[in-house]
């Protein structure tokens, strides 16, 4: 395949060659060379890798539904009641609303996933295989990743362990937890549970956090003690983990330097709070940095349109970023930032100045958007857009192709 005039990352008009799924080289664009017929009309636009969601909550998702009033109370166990009160009664099945979801995630420009599917004594593992159903059916278009998520906490309901461990043995490639103190209130119980499932099955985990300050500082000391004690560098993400930079600086220089040596990756929703660890500190630290929708208006929130390059504005927004290098930095951290979760075969990037992902070499997982600057890009939000997985056209015009 050839993909004719396209500027990656915003640089010279250039023409593409993919080959066995894969970038085979980068030459200057050539005007007066006839279009063969698997080229790709480029058209001038941008050439990005395509985005990686590597903190999304497939099974919740009602993409797509009429909106309904928000009736879930604060904080995460009334959330979760919420939910629990209304899942089963959409106006379509859950298996046909996660795929829907991940299909306009697709159509959008996502071909990396990383969702979460709630596992409890009330869903059990209905969630999980709707979510692998989805997987299942858009293979060719998209990678994903399953994440077991104990959403209720594991010894608070009896029962939970065990459902989260047949989710294990059913097809979920990560296993989750939350809030070890303030939901479950033994964070040494809470941990023993994901860490000892993780090492029995060969997993990651994934550790979902939103306690405050000192607290949720605490847990994250917990989870470091356990990755050092086992062995588990770069099996570990760090997700949400508002207030870890609320401290003090000594204290967030302290994580980003422990994330750093450990390899413990760190998973933003770009949330509008103050606290957060410094991104770019963390990219120049080489700290795993990837950027997800989490809930899309679903029985949480009402946000969410299944666009990751308009959570990329939110998280350059939410940042305050200005400048053109830090925006890029986020579409990097929205594209290869969380490919290197997903995948250690794809290296950290390599500080704010990185623009990684369309070079000879790399997987042709990739993004053709308008725009004249990639912060254009990002500032826009451009709908002409092409997707490429492997090296195949999975999606055109915010439409999938089917395979």
């Amino acid at each position: 395949m050839l993909i004719r005039n396209v500027r990656p990352w915003g640089g010279q008009h250039s023409d593409v060659e993919v080959a066995e799924g894969r970038i085979a080289a980068v030459r200057p664009h050539d005007p007066t060379a006839a279009p063969a017929s698997d080229t790709v009309d480029g058209r001038g636009r941008l050439l990005f890798p395509s985005f990686s969601d590597v903190h999304v909550h497939l099974d919740s998702t009602r993409i797509g539904l009429p909106f309904r009033p928000h009736t879930g109370a604060p904080g995460v166990w009334a959330m979760m009641l919420n939910d629990r009160e209304n899942w089963r009664d959409a106006e379509v099945p859950l298996p046909e609303r996660v795929a829907g979801t991940l299909e306009r995630m697709i159509a959008n420009g996502t071909t990396r996933v990383r969702t979460y599917a709630q596992v409890d004594v009330d869903c059990r593992l209905e969630k999980l295989d709707a979510v692998l159903a989805a997987k299942e059916r858009f293979a060719g278009h998209a990678d994903v990743e399953v994440m077991a998520f104990p959403q209720a906490g594991i010894l608070r309901e009896p029962g939970t362990v065990d459902v989260l461990e047949a989710s294990l043995r059913s097809g979920a490639t990560v296993v989750g937890g939350i809030d070890p103190c303030s939901l479950d209130k033994d964070p040494k119980g809470h941990l023993d549970v994901v860490f000892g499932l993780a090492e029995k099955y060969g997993v990651e985990v994934d550790i979902h956090l939103h306690e405050p300050g000192h607290l949720g500082v605490f847990s994250t000391d917990l989870v470091i003690e356990r990755v050092r004690a086992l062995d588990m560098r770069g099996k570990v993400t760090m997700s949400h983990a508002y207030e870890l930079g609320s401290v003090s600086e000594s204290v967030s220089r302290r994580l980003i330097d422990t994330f750093a040596e450990l390899d413990i990756a760190m998973a933003t929703v770009a949330p509008s709070v103050d606290g957060q660890l410094s991104l770019a500190d963390l990219t120049t630290a080489g700290v795993r940095v990837g950027l997800g929708e989490d809930g899309q208006r679903d029985y949480w929130s009402p946000y969410g349109n299944c666009d990751l390059l308009d959570r990329t504005w939110q998280l350059a927004f939410t940042h305050g970023f200005r400048r053109d290098d830090l925006i890029e930095m986020a579409l990097a951290v929205a594209t290869m930032g969380g490919a290197s979760i997903m995948s250690h075969d794809v290296p950290r990037l390599a500080g704010i100045a990185d623009r990684p992902g369309v070079a000879v070499g790399d997987r042709a997982d990739l993004l053709l958007v308008d725009g004249e600057t990639p912060t254009s890009a990002v500032m826009d939000r451009g709908k002409d857009r092409t997707v490429l997985h492997d090296g195949v056209v999975v999606a055109d015009g915010l439409s999938v192709v089917r395979l």
